[in-house]
């Protein structure tokens, strides 16, 4: 118990001095809304365009295997009670069957999709990292925060981020 307290006075401690320095400096700060960047981006735009595209017939594919299924289910739930027994279980079969492949169509397209997403995301982070180095030294800030719990707007550099990356297309 005292061994925390006098962790968190210690680091009180340097905060305040490393705040009291930092000022005394002039530091200028920054921050990037990283999640605006990669949802507003012209880049980001374009390549969710590009990968509905890419993924749309197969969601289209999906969704008409899970209405088919839906559709055999129901047909089995209102004819089950006039089915002969091995005819109910073949069908209770061929539904078994064609849910396995659903799911493994839906896993492989998830798979795909977020690694897709993944790759994407990549290209418009680089191209946001490199209109970030150069607006801090053209701003000459000294520090540039992704992650924050609350964010002054004078700060907040999102929209410059934003527009160069408009105009880099």
């Amino acid at each position: 118990m005292i061994a925390t307290l006098l962790r968190s006075l210690l680091l009180s401690s340097l905060f305040a001095l490393f705040s009291a320095s930092a000022m005394a400096d002039g530091l200028k700060i920054g921050y990037i809304n990283t999640e605006r960047v990669v949802r507003e981006a012209p880049a980001a735009i374009s390549a969710g365009k590009k990968m509905e595209a890419e993924f749309g017939l197969r969601n289209q594919e999906l969704k008409r295997l899970a209405a088919d299924l839906e559709a055999r289910r129901a047909a089995l739930a209102e004819s089950g009670v006039t089915l002969s027994e091995t005819q109910r279980r073949a069908k209770e079969s061929e539904i078994s069957e064609l849910t396995l492949v659903l799911q493994r169509k839906q896993r492989e397209y998830q798979e795909d999709l977020s690694l897709r997403q993944a790759e994407e995301n990549s290209t418009i982070i680089e191209k946001a990292n490199a209109v970030i180095k150069r607006i801090a030294e053209t701003e000459h800030l000294d520090l540039i925060l992704q992650e924050a719990v609350a964010v002054s707007k004078n700060i907040d550099i999102t929209d410059l981020v934003l527009k160069m990356l408009s105009n880099d297309k």
